[in-house]
């Protein structure tokens, strides 16, 4: 079904990457998405769909009725990072410290092409398609702030949920896993409380600096000594935050941390280690107080549905072949476009979508330098290329959407 209406591909190539550069160079990142926000709706309403904009803030929803048969939901994330660029692109984030580090600007560019296309040959397919173009990914509350605002009640609920997200492995290919598929994340705030002094006299003091040091690299044991082999998650100190002179020790260090998992006994397992971890280094120091932990969000574990995942699978490789269709396995990034489908209590399809260029790929690959050279999500270098990934993104979401939209009619 999907081969009529993809027939326009080739005409609105140029248009789609002109309009990526322009999402890619005026990066916005959560609940800031204005200008990216007003872009969409503008072309949504060109493509003659019904639109409403600030839905959970910043959020855009795109109605495209026709006639009757189930409703899709497709779904792209339009935030970026707070990240400077080095990507040396003649495109790249005008904005100081902003960048489409992790791909949204894909996102985006791909599901208006897709809806584009949709609209332009409806004698191919019937239904409704929602067109959920969310902000505050990276923050991990834009999905809800959209559900909370009542999407559903207002627009009506999907039958299924589907989305894609742009990874470092070779464009013109997907990635579909079934089952838990992107972890879940819990961000902490941990505050360690000393006693600030003169550098010179570190005795009359409490040092935090050395205290967090050391819960750093303490933290370091959590997934390596206290998980078994067949349990699997990723603790990372993103960032240390400490006094502000050289010959200051503060009063105060601040670590934040960001906890990867796939079930709740391995995640009871790592926050309690955590917990007794910051806590004992804590005494172990002398320090007068009990560090403070603090959760700062969470993302819920994303599970593909069997039979979705199956289907749309399927449907991928009738469309791009067995060999582009690959399974990628567990990812530890996270996701919340799960929200959507939880809320609703319907299946979801949420699949991967490579974008670095193949030959790029495959030399790294022989090399055996692929995580040196090729730089993944978040990366200040990352930098997906334009094409195929585009026409491909475009092509698996169309693909993708009329697998679950009725025939003609």
């Amino acid at each position: 079904m999907a081969g009529g209406v993809l027939d326009g591909l080739d005409t609105m190539k140029d248009d789609l990457a002109s309009f990526y550069k322009d999402l890619h160079a005026h990066p916005e990142t959560a609940f800031d998405e204005h200008r990216t926000a007003g872009k969409v709706a503008d072309r949504l309403r060109k493509a003659e769909l019904e639109v409403t904009t600030e839905v959970g803030r910043t959020g855009v929803v795109g109605m495209l009725r026709n006639g009757d048969g189930p409703t899709v939901l497709l779904r792209a994330d339009m935030d970026a990072l707070p990240v400077t660029e080095q990507t040396g692109l003649p495109y790249a984030s005008t904005v100081e410290g902003k960048m489409h580090a992790c791909g949204h600007d894909v996102h985006v560019t791909c599901l208006l092409g897709a809806l584009e296309l949709l609209a332009g040959a409806r004698q191919g397919w019937s239904g409704t398609v929602m067109a959920v173009f969310q902000p505050a990914e990276e923050a991990g509350g834009g999905a809800q702030a959209m559900v909370d605002d009542g999407l559903y009640d207002r627009f009506g609920k999907p039958d299924v949920v589907l989305g894609q997200h742009v990874a470092p492995f070779p464009a013109g290919k997907v990635a579909c896993h079934t089952g838990p598929a992107f972890a879940a994340q819990d961000m902490l705030k941990v505050t360690l409380h000393g006693r600030g002094g003169h550098g010179s006299m570190p005795a009359t003091t409490i040092d935090p600096v050395v205290m967090a040091a050391a819960t750093v690299m303490r933290l370091q044991t959590v997934v390596s000594r206290e998980l078994g082999g067949d349990e699997k998650a990723v603790v990372t100190v993103g960032s240390l935050r400490a006094g502000t002179e050289a010959n200051v020790i503060p009063d105060n260090a601040e670590l934040l941390l960001s906890i990867r998992t796939f079930t709740e006994p391995v995640r009871d397992k790592v926050l309690a280690a955590i917990d007794r971890i910051v806590k004992g280094e804590a005494v172990t120091a002398g320090a007068d107080r009990t560090p403070d932990v603090a959760e700062l969000d969470r993302f819920p574990l994303l599970v593909n549905d069997a039979d979705a995942t199956a289907r749309t699978a399927a449907a991928f490789r009738s469309r791009f072949g067995d060999g582009d269709v690959i399974d990628a396995g567990q990812m530890t990034g996270s996701e919340d476009v799960g929200v959507f489908a939880t809320a609703a209590d319907v299946p979801i399809c949420y699949w991967l979508l490579g974008g670095v260029d193949p030959e790029t790929f495959a030399a790294a690959a022989k090399a055996g330098t692929v995580e040196r050279d090729i730089p993944s999500n978040h990366s200040p270098k990352f930098a997906p290329v334009v094409e195929p990934t585009l026409s491909m993104g475009v092509t698996a979401l169309v693909t993708a959407a009329t697998t679950w939209l009725g025939g003609a009619g």
